[in-house]
């Protein structure tokens, strides 16, 4: 008994250490085109967020029902379980953190989670329909739907304002926009505690009945709200600096009035999502927004190498944590033993990843440092671009940049001659 009530406070630890890299690995869901746009400086972004991830906790439960009732079979689950699918979900968290890559924490849960409980009860132990309607619809579905709906919203942003000419009025919208873009943000940061800070409560509540102190179909105690909220909001405060890099800037160039429209679809779609009790990825729906809102925007640019590596980070997400996480099973089965190894490759390569992180380091003072010219703007961008004008008002000099002008002819007179 006392091995079980050792371990279980264990994985309830290690649970809120996932919620911490949750919270700065999920930072720019909400705040990076905020920052890219400079509406709100980067620290104090980042605390606002802080804020409104530990209120959005305490607004549901439907999400953590999801997880903890609802993907795997509880009956003869074991604790050990619950460790091995942390050890992979943080250790593949840190992982896409370190080059920068917005990936889904919530799909490396489910992926950890879903390895351990085959590699430790076979594929039965797996209520496949859940994970279908509750975790991969979703997952396809919520980019698509918020990157329409953020690019539908940039057009018709774009639309209401064209005729606005005078300076002094555009200065006046610009301005409305920066402060619906803080609005919005704020929206998102919400929403992202609603949806994110679940996912642990769910977790550490399914640690709790496989350890015998809750019944199976338990709502998470309060005590498990509180600390999970804590958790993300310390998280999101430390700021995930290279992930808010690469959707504010490494994804495509975003204005106030494409940033107001990228959260704010993204804040409906999670808002909604939450209610349903549907565990979607917050990363995926804002980086579909993100796009959606750069497209939406004639002559807008989507860095598509960018955003071909985020769709590989995707894909690879649950196979990959779910491999990890299998393989933490398979050292835990093996008894005390086993657990310690695991508890130690789990530090030891979490401190490896931050050690690797300081060669170059990316916080506030930088995240909008972009290096060299920036990636090339890819063949769909250049093909959309050749058939839509520059956007309304934009200096002359751009077209001097895209249309070259002609070569002169050798016969040209006001061509100077050769030196020989």
């Amino acid at each position: 008994m006392e091995h079980i009530t050792l371990l279980l406070a264990i994985v309830v630890v290690t649970a809120l250490v996932f919620d911490f890299t949750n919270g700065f690995h999920d930072t720019a869901n909400a705040m990076a085109t905020t920052i890219s746009t400079g509406a709100l400086k980067p620290k104090t972004a980042v605390a606002m967020s802080a804020v409104l991830n530990l209120i959005g906790a305490f607004l549901s439960v439907e999400v953590a029902k999801t997880i903890s009732g609802g993907i795997v079979n509880e009956d003869g689950l074991r604790t050990e379980v619950i460790f091995a699918a942390l050890v992979g979900a943080i250790l593949w968290n840190l992982l896409t953190w370190l080059v920068g890559l917005p990936s889904s924490s919530s799909h490396a849960l489910f992926g950890g989670l879903i390895g351990a409980a085959v590699m430790s009860a076979g594929w039965s132990s797996i209520n496949g329909g859940t994970v279908v309607t509750k975790v991969l619809l979703p997952a396809i579905a919520a980019p698509l739907v918020a990157g329409l709906a953020a690019m539908l919203a940039t057009r018709l942003t774009y639309r209401i304002n064209r005729n606005v000419t005078d300076e002094g009025q555009l200065k006046s919208t610009a301005k409305g926009y920066r402060a619906g873009q803080i609005a919005s943000a704020g929206l998102v940061s919400l929403a992202h505690g609603t949806n994110d800070a679940q996912k642990t409560m769910g977790i550490i509540t399914l640690a709790l009945v496989t350890g015998g102190v809750l019944a199976p179909g338990s709502n998470p105690p309060m005590w498990v709200i509180v600390s999970a909220g804590v958790a993300i909001a310390l998280g999101t405060y430390l700021g995930g600096w290279r992930i808010i890099r690469t959707m504010g800037k490494g994804l495509t160039d975003l204005q106030p009035p494409q940033g107001f429209a990228a959260q704010t679809s993204a804040a409906t779609v999670i808002l909604a999502s939450s209610h349903l009790g549907f565990s979607l990825s917050t990363t995926q729906s804002c980086s579909g927004a993100v796009m959606g809102a750069g497209l939406g925007r004639k002559g807008g640019v989507v860095r598509w190498s960018t955003a071909t590596r985020m769709f590989v980070a995707w894909g690879l997400t649950l196979p990959a944590a779910g491999l990890i996480g299998a393989g933490a099973e398979f050292l835990t089965k093996q008894g005390p033993w086993g657990i310690t190894v695991t508890a130690i490759l789990l530090v030891g390569g979490s401190f490896a990843i931050w050690l690797a992180s300081r060669r170059q380091p990316v916080d506030h003072t930088n995240v909008n440092d972009t290096d060299g010219e920036g990636e090339p703007q890819g063949i769909v961008t250049a093909a959309m671009a050749a058939v839509q004008p520059p956007p309304v008002g934009g200096p002359a000099a751009d077209l001097a940049t895209t249309i070259p002008a002609p070569a002169p002819s050798p016969d040209d007179p006001a061509r100077p001659p050769a030196k020989v």
